[in-house]
């Protein structure tokens, strides 16, 4: 029997999960498909009622669906519920169906490996205020950063964001006070859809130090205006690739078992 995952979310416009997920599969010899499942809010339970089928290995979740999903499942791990979204669900073989977060650690393996920066003593300052930001703060805060600050276009979001994760989350708008922000950071991060969905930048790179690095969790394009401002600056940058494949890689390592997709996944992925 081929087994199946899926990712859920509206709109899909990106094929790269399907494709990392199902070059691994194939690379591994695997008999599962990974798919695309557009839904609306009102088809979120009848899919996931579904996957309790022998035929699931589990399922991914994108926005708008990564707190609604979990009003639907059995289990929800810790960190999930930290962050207050599922981005991924396995399903046990007795059926139940357990939601995870692998865009936190993602994140940090991305951040580590290509920005070569430690979360430990950081200042960072994160653009943004929705389910991608919730996580990249977790992972900030969890992994010991000295101060993250959070802008966002409207206030009262990164204010209900920050107060999720105590007194060293600040928020601000975004405008003076997170020009300030950067020029204190170590890292900037641009956890909003400027750039991929809308053209321009999040926020202004010339606020940043010279010694200052740039994560931009847009991958498509693969160099946003913002990342193409900030080298050249000569600032380090890097988009949000790493962290796609990183996220990917735990959850086919929790489906399957296998540790070392990651590789595969970006091979496949790198020239989309």
């Amino acid at each position: 029997m081929t087994r199946r995952v899926a990712l859920i979310g509206s709109p899909l416009t990106r094929r790269h999960s399907q494709v990392m997920h199902n070059a691994a599969f194939d690379h591994f010899g695997i008999d599962a498909r990974y798919e695309l499942r557009e839904l609306e809010p009102e088809e979120v339970p009848a899919f996931v009622a579904g996957t309790r089928d022998d035929a699931w290995l589990g399922f991914q979740v994108t926005m708008p669906h990564k707190q609604l999903v979990m009003d639907h499942l059995d289990e929800i791990e810790v960190e999930a519920r930290q962050i207050g979204a599922v981005n991924s669900v396995l399903r046990r073989g007795d059926g139940t169906l357990v939601g995870f977060n692998t865009d936190a650690p993602g994140f940090q393996r991305a951040v580590e490996a290509e920005l070569d920066i430690r979360f430990e003593g950081t200042r960072a300052a994160v653009a943004g205020a929705g389910g991608a930001a919730r996580a990249v703060v977790h992972a900030l805060v969890s992994g010991g950063a000295d101060e993250v600050t959070i802008g966002n276009r409207n206030p009262s979001r990164a204010q209900d964001l920050a107060a999720d994760f105590g007194g060293q989350v600040l928020a601000v708008d975004l405008g003076l006070e997170f020009d300030n922000s950067l020029a204190r950071a170590d890292l900037a991060v641009n956890a909003t859809t400027v750039g991929m969905i809308e053209p321009g930048f999040p926020f202004d790179v010339a606020a940043l130090s010279e010694s200052a690095a740039v994560y931009d969790l847009i991958y498509d394009p693969p160099e946003s205006e913002l990342l193409a401002a900030a080298s050249a600056r000569g600032l380090r940058t890097a988009n949000g690739l790493g962290m796609l494949v990183g996220q990917a890689e735990i959850a086919f390592e929790r489906w399957t078992g296998v540790t070392d997709a990651g590789p595969i996944m970006h091979a496949a992925v790198v020239s989309l």
